[in-house]
Parts: structure tokens; sequence; C-alpha cells
């Protein structure tokens, strides 16, 4: 098995979306005066790598204690949309025609991940809507290395309305996508913090190898 963590490390004053609160890790207790360390965590729902439920933008949408714990894990494929550039919109071209059966996650490989903390973090490709929808109507939840589906910044969040008001998934600030096979599937494991709440900071691990071990067991 071969494990690739595509999470933000949550550290002090790492970047955040426009608006949402900063990160701090403080400490509380340390050796020196307690004898024991304890450290103490500030930050929004949506800080680094998180996933997005759907009551984050859906008024009645559902929050991430609904959901049991395998709906977060994920047959995926990896979209190379590297080419899409700042502030572009990836049209519904890049998702394959054909998808295995089991595929219910695409990951949007932008290379933004590059800019994560630059002046240009904010310019980021973005899904058109259009897109959006297709992923929502063929049943696909969506990741991306990148502040947002939709543009930062923008008129509105139809990528998340699509994506969330279908009652799936968004992750958002994945890093460490060059590793992702763009051939073949893999296991997505995204794995939030039990908080009943809008969405929540994720660990999210790619199994790269089970898609290839599966398709030599379907032989």
């Amino acid at each position: 098995m071969t494990l690739l963590d595509l999470t933000r490390r949550v550290e002090t004053g790492m970047p955040t979306y426009p608006g949402d609160p900063p990160v701090a890790v403080e400490s509380h207790a340390d050796f020196e005066a307690d004898g024991y360390r304890v450290s103490r965590l500030e930050l929004g729902t949506h800080a680094g790598t998180h996933v997005d439920a759907p009551a984050h933008t859906e008024p009645d949408g559902a929050t991430l204690d609904d959901f049991p714990v395998d709906d977060l894990r994920f047959t995926a494929r990896a979209i190379d949309c590297r080419d899409a550039g700042p502030r572009g919109r990836i049209g519904p071209d890049a998702i394959p025609e054909r998808l295995e059966p089991r595929v219910d996650f695409l990951v949007f490989r932008t290379g933004w991940e590059d800019e994560w903390g630059a002046e240009r973090m904010a310019d980021h490709p973005a899904l058109a809507p259009e897109t959006a929808r297709a992923c929502a109507d063929r049943g696909l939840s969506v990741g991306i290395d990148a502040l947002s589906p939709d543009p930062t910044g923008g008129d509105g969040v139809p990528a998340h309305h699509a994506i969330l008001g279908a009652g799936l998934f968004i992750v958002e600030n994945l890093c460490g996508l060059d590793a992702l096979p763009t051939d073949r599937t893999f296991d997505l494991y995204v794995m939030p913090l039990r908080v009943d709440a809008d969405g929540a900071p994720a660990r999210v691990v790619a199994d790269a190898e089970t898609g290839l071990i599966r398709r030599r067991d379907e032989r």
C-alpha cells in the first residue's frame, strides 16, 4: 500500500479564505511550568485542507454529523487542469466521458497548490457552473488544490450550490497532487474532525495502488 498525504499542515498564520478566522496553534501548558504539554488550537471550520458539507451553502443541507464515516471513502480520478490559467474556467470537457461505474470523486489538479500563500493565491482557476452541474448530475464529489471550486471574490458560488445542493462533498486546499495517477482510479479517504458542523479540517489520504490492484484482480 502506498499512501499519499494530500493535506496542508495546520499552523499559526497559515493562509485562509478571505474573511475566514485566522489560524493559531499556541501553547496552553508546557513542561517547564506544568510538567506536560497542551496546545490551544483556534481556527475556522474551513481552514487548510477541509471538507465542505452541504450545510455550508444550503440552508437545509446536511451537516457532517449526518453522514456515516463510510460516505467519506471514495473511488477517485485525478483530472489535470493545469492549462486553465489564472482565473480560468474549467469546462465540462475536462470530465472524462467514460468513468468506471464506481468512481464517485474527481480531483481537479490546477497546479495552484504552488501558489499557497502567494500574492496571487486567490487568482486560481475555478469550475465553470456547467462543469459543477455535470459533476452533480453524475454523483461526483469534488476536490481541488485551490481555495475553492468557485472564483474567490467572484459573484456567487454556483459550483458550491450545484455540488453541495446534490448532497455531495467539496474538498479544498489539497496538495501533493503531482503524485496522483491520472490514468486510473485510486481510493481516497477524507477524515474530518468529528464535529456537527458545515465543514471541518480533514486529513485527506490517497491510496495510489488500489486502482491498479483492482484492475489486475478483475482480469
